[in-house]
């Protein structure tokens, strides 16, 4: 995620209160490797205490539930992971009426349930089958708590259909869900939004492969994440459906219904790339859409092969305040390219912050909203690196800036990878600025301690051992130690949750700036970096 110029800094939370364990999380997630594949994984590590905390029993009352995540206590849920997803939607043509769907789930039980959760708020359930037989179900918080005909072994296949509606209306005011554009709708989800649009396991821990149908009137056009797998058009509707190939995380999912035109074009080594824009901008749109191949490739000279079967970006009639990387078709505000008087180079930085995040957030995920800190300061860093490299504007001296505020950062959102909790009723405020920019300040002193070889090297082997998995801050420290070929414990331990930025190796000079006055001297493209006025006479935060 991105946040835009004009909404760049996320709001403070105040002090964060400690979550304890008795909301009944589960287990939290582990720190260990997760390396099998997605389809005999059993989530093993992440859940394995749960056959042990006590599920309640179908007499208790139901209470919701979560994996015992830090920043998000409820997200999630034990006792079984999520194989695959299998959406419908039905869109009338009305962005301000509820869509009929229907969510269908394969998953593995990982202990024995006489009832399970799944995160989902705001749209109205009708049925619940559980393999094929009706079940009683319930609403618990932001949780829908489902009783099978027959308890689930430990260990089973089961597959779970709801048939339910998904309400653009009642997730209004909330951080994401279903986004209304001028002629449809889009979703943003990051970071705990997407149970307000379908029930799910709203936990990046648990990526699945997803199926997803969309029905509408024949005017206008669906797109999904994943390849088309078929068109079918009946009467004055028209179905769209699309798959996934590699798993995916709840909060990456993307649907765009609208009068849109889809581009296509050719990325590197043949890779579809597509993008989806207003009919009325396509003409204005493309010499951005254009420039999409280039930068995959450049972004593929750094750290290998693109991890996806696709990718473009959506631009969407829309004022969301951020960008958005969901999986094989980012999510951008169309007005940033068309109305905004950014310069040329700044915009394309933004748009190389999304599509890095391919790699760093989509393919390698984090195991829990604490190693955040992985997804944006990485594709800050490379956003940092293009601008450096294509627009001569020097990474160092951005670093140096964000050395100079990296104290305040951490004293208003926590140290890089343990961010404070969300403001009440604000859950993107964890998007701030010491994920951004000061995450890729701890990248720089990386590359400045082990040298920029190794750590080339680590960027290349992270992305490589990681695909299609989730990590956590704990696997990073391992493999740079293990490429750097020393204890990198102590370095991390004081640039990731020390409450003072440690000095910068090879910049003894550097300073922190005393409080009130740091800033950057230039736009850079994280989401929060206070700056002065650039070369355009233009100001972002």
């Amino acid at each position: 995620m991105l946040l835009t110029p004009r909404s760049r800094q996320a709001p403070d939370s105040g002090p964060r209160r400690e979550t304890g364990p008795l909301h009944r999380p589960g287990s939290r997630p582990d720190a260990g490797p997760r390396r099998t594949p997605w389809l005999l994984r059993r989530k093993a590590a992440l859940l394995a205490s749960a056959a042990a905390v006590c599920l309640v029993a179908a007499g208790t009352p139901a209470e919701p539930l979560g994996v015992g995540d830090r920043l998000f206590p409820y997200l999630g849920n034990p006792g079984y992971d999520v194989a695959s997803y299998d959406l419908s939607f039905t869109y009338t043509g009305a962005n301000d009426k509820p869509l009929q769907a229907v969510t269908t789930i394969d998953a593995w039980t990982t202990a024995s349930l006489d009832r399970l959760n799944l995160d989902f708020a705001h749209g109205t359930v009708q049925s619940v089958e559980v393999d094929g037989r009706p079940a009683e179900f319930t609403g618990a918080g932001e949780d829908l708590v489902v009783t099978p005909a027959r308890p689930l072994a430990r260990g089973t296949w089961t597959r779970i259909t709801v048939r339910h509606t998904s309400d653009p209306v009642a997730a209004e005011g909330q951080d994401g869900g279903w986004v209304r554009t001028t002629d449809g709708l889009a979703m943003a989800n990051q970071a705990d939004a997407a149970h307000l649009v379908f029930p799910c396991n709203d936990h990046p821990s648990d990526k699945a492969m997803f199926t997803i149908r969309i029905t509408a009137p024949n005017d206008y056009t669906a797109v999904a994440n994943g390849l088309p797998t078929g068109v079918e058009r009946v009467g004055p509707r028209t179905t769209w459906t699309y798959r996934s190939q590699h798993p995916m995380a709840t909060e990456l999912a993307q649907v765009s219904i609208g009068r849109s035109d889809v581009t296509h074009r050719q990325g590197p080594h043949g890779l579809p790339v597509r993008d989806v824009v207003p009919s009325a901008d396509r003409k204005a749109l493309e010499p951005w859409l254009a420039k999409t191949p280039d930068q995959i490739a450049w972004m593929e000279s750094k750290i290998g092969p693109f991890p996806f079967e696709t990718y473009g970006v959506l631009m969407a009639q829309a004022s969301t305040g951020f960008e958005l990387e969901t999986q094989t078709l980012s999510l951008f505000e169309k007005d940033l390219f068309t109305e905004s008087g950014y310069p040329k180079w700044y915009l394309q930085s933004i748009m190389v912050h999304e599509l890095s995040h391919q790699w760093f957030g989509d393919s390698v995920s984090p195991r829990t909203w604490s190693d955040v800190w992985l997804n944006e300061g990485h594709a800050t860093w490379y956003e940092s690196l293009y601008s450096e490299e294509k627009a001569h504007r020097p990474m160092e001296d951005r670093m140096k800036a964000a050395y100079g505020a990296s104290d305040r950062w951490r004293a208003s959102g926590g140290p890089p990878a343990r961010p404070k909790a969300p403001a009440p009723g604000q859950k993107i405020s964890i998007f701030r600025p010491n994920i951004y920019d000061g995450a890729a300040l701890v990248l720089y002193a990386l590359r400045q301690e082990i040298g920029r070889p190794a750590f080339e090297r680590l960027e290349k082997v992270w992305v490589q051992e990681h695909r299609d998995s989730t990590v956590t801050t704990a696997d990073f420290v391992r493999l740079a130690s293990s490429v750097a070929g020393r204890d990198l414990g102590g370095f991390f331990q004081d640039w990731l949750y020390g409450e003072k930025t440690p000095p910068m190796p090879g910049h003894p000079d550097w300073k922190p700036a005393a409080p009130g006055t740091a800033k950057t001297s230039r736009p850079g493209g994280t989401a929060a970096t206070k700056v002065s006025a650039d070369s355009a006479g233009t100001t972002r935060r």
